[in-house]
């Protein structure tokens, strides 16, 4: 079924049936508890980032609910992060205060993420009768996709089936779904919360830029990645080596990574423009100056800049704004980029999910390209330096997107707002 039909179909139209905000229905609202299950994991900015959008739409859209942050995990600096611009916002850290969302909670909302993450939780909440909705994941989210199309939990779709809605962040999810038994009454494209992100850190990004002598709007970011992102280098993960996994990326390194290298080439020898070479998890620190920063000539290394530590959103979104755009292999950080009005190119493999195809779905197809397909290879320097020496067609291609994430954010958080109020 062609997926663009899936972004029109009526279901998702509902909510314009939602009147102004403060009522619905012409009556007044009474202030309701809205519990966002979310905030995954803290070593990558992206899975942070689904947080800070969802609570930003939620705030612009459902100023009068009371909401609370149900996480997997907000450390390393996260809650503190998050607290700063959302203040009101009570972080549930506890089993009490858990038990106590779920006995005063109006209705739970499942954030953004890489598949349904919060299977569990969110059974615990259907159990209390109490509705509930899922607002923009991947399905079935497992690696390589669509080969491992049968490996998905089957209470996922029990949950979809009783949800009041569930919203997916890219097209070929809904389809698999609808192709799986989901029959959930509302199902339809949501662009992935991040996009509405807008926590920032400017004193760090500009002290970043200023110590690499990196101008506003003279260089460009970019970031590398692996087939099967190696968790297992993290301490803090705890995970053993899976040997399997470590022997497929040093087998496609090189394939996945050199295009992104020869395209840092060409912007620093046929344009005026600087590379930061940044990272979107912790992981990433170290892969880009093995496989991008490295095996640059030196004559290009003059004007490119790896950045050694890993950051927080805040800063990410902050430098991002300063940048002339964006490119490489994930998905977080053109999603943010494009929320704040950055150009910014995906580059994706299938072992990423169908997450990548959103970029279609909100217009950008012509910035995304796949690494197991020569011709998309071959496109990727030209398209990469298109957008950095036409700056103002690249932003105009911005500001498209712009516009369909925002009349879909609107739709469907007005939904939302019925549903909790209806």
């Amino acid at each position: 079924m062609n997926r663009r039909k899936f972004l029109k179909e009526a279901p998702v139209l509902a909510g314009l049936l939602v009147g102004a905000l403060g009522a619905v229905n012409g009556k007044a609202l009474k202030k309701k508890v809205i519990i966002l299950r979310s905030s995954w994991q803290t070593v990558n900015i992206g899975d942070i980032g689904h947080t800070p959008g969802v609570l930003t739409l939620l705030e612009k859209y459902i100023p009068d609910a009371e909401v609370r942050l149900w996480p997997s995990d907000v450390g390393d600096g996260v809650e503190e992060m998050l607290q700063k611009r959302f203040p009101n916002v009570p972080i549930l850290k506890t089993k009490a205060s858990r038990d106590k969302a779920l006995e005063e909670g109006d209705f739970m909302v499942h954030g953004s993420g890489p598949s349904m993450v919060a299977r569990k939780d969110l059974d615990v909440w259907r159990k209390t009768g109490k509705p509930y909705g899922i607002y923009g994941i991947t399905f079935p989210g497992v690696y390589g996709f669509p080969d491992a199309t049968s490996k998905f939990d089957p209470l996922d779709i029990e949950l979809m089936n009783a949800a009041r809605f569930t919203y997916f962040r890219d097209s070929v999810s809904l389809e698999f779904a609808r192709n799986h038994g989901a029959k959930c009454p509302v199902m339809a494209f949501c662009p992935d919360g991040a996009f509405a992100v807008d926590v920032r850190d400017d004193a760090a990004a500009a002290a970043f830029l200023d110590q690499h002598d990196l101008k506003t709007g003279e260089f460009v970011c970019v970031i590398p990645q692996y087939r099967f992102t190696p968790w297992w280098e993290l301490a803090s993960k705890n995970r053993p080596v899976d040997k399997a996994k470590e022997a497929y990326n040093h087998q496609m390194k090189e394939q996945d990574n050199a295009p992104i290298r020869e395209a840092i080439i060409a912007v620093v020898r046929q344009t005026p423009k600087k590379v930061l070479i940044v990272p979107e998890n912790e992981t990433q620190v170290r892969i880009g100056k093995e496989m991008l920063y490295d095996p640059l000539p030196e004559d290009v290394k003059k004007k490119v800049v790896w950045r050694d530590r890993y950051w927080l959103t805040d800063e990410a979104i902050s430098t991002y704004a300063r940048s002339a755009g964006l490119f490489g292999i994930e998905m977080h950080s053109p999603i943010m980029c494009i929320g704040i009005g950055i150009p910014a190119i995906v580059c994706r493999f299938k072992e990423q999910t169908s997450k990548g195809y959103m970029w279609q779905d909100i217009g950008l197809g012509n910035w995304l390209f796949d690494l197991d397909t020569p011709g998309d290879i071959a496109r990727i320097t030209p398209t990469v330096l298109d957008m950095v020496q036409h700056p103002e067609k690249a932003k105009r291609q911005v500001k498209k997107a712009q516009k369909e994430v925002g009349k879909l954010q609107a739709r469907t958080m007005n939904f939302l707002k019925q549903q909790v109020y209806g």
